[in-house]
């Protein structure tokens, strides 16, 4: 799962919840795919050479990879984005990093905090939502629908864990 809890150390009772987009390929995967795509690109130029249809048929290939390229670069740009919760007995601390570096802040009484999943309505199926302090912020969108199920469960037992009745 993209997404990973921990205890900061010489910390106690205080977890940490960092969540991440998936990525379903590698770096070195994007390297062996743009290349396997400019080798099947280049199949039919070869058949070219020494016509005057090269010259014709290559920006279009060049043009092909560069926009896979690019394409492949932007996604892996858009995914660095990062949320982090901090959750101790007495506060729940929320920070969102954009891919831009923009962070966003949400912080409030852990005790108060009430976690919500909304199965319809929201952007997304089964968006879970932390409530408290006059917001409400969203957190783990860009999982899946499974992980933002199982990431409900979780929030819920952590922040009854944090404050037990």
């Amino acid at each position: 799962m993209p997404y990973r809890w921990s205890a900061p150390s010489g910390a106690e009772h205080v977890e940490t919840l960092t969540l991440w987009p998936h990525r379903s390929l590698p770096r070195r995967g994007f390297a062996a795919f743009v290349l396997g795509t400019f080798a099947m690109i280049c199949v039919p130029i070869v058949a070219m050479l020494g016509t005057s249809l090269l010259w014709g048929l290559l920006p279009f290939g060049l043009a092909a990879v560069g926009a896979l390229w690019w394409g492949l670069e932007r996604s892996y740009r858009d995914g660095d984005l990062r949320e982090e919760l901090t959750l101790s007995p007495d506060r729940a601390h929320l920070v969102r990093t954009d891919p831009k570096g923009r962070r966003r802040e949400w912080e409030c009484n852990s005790y108060w905090t009430k976690v919500e999943m909304h199965p319809k309505g929201g952007p997304v199926p089964f968006y879970v939502t932390l409530k408290g302090a006059g917001r409400e912020v969203e957190i783990g969108a860009f999982l899946s629908e499974e992980e933002r199920k199982t990431l409900y469960g979780e929030l819920v037992d952590a922040f009854a864990a944090m404050n037990p009745a």
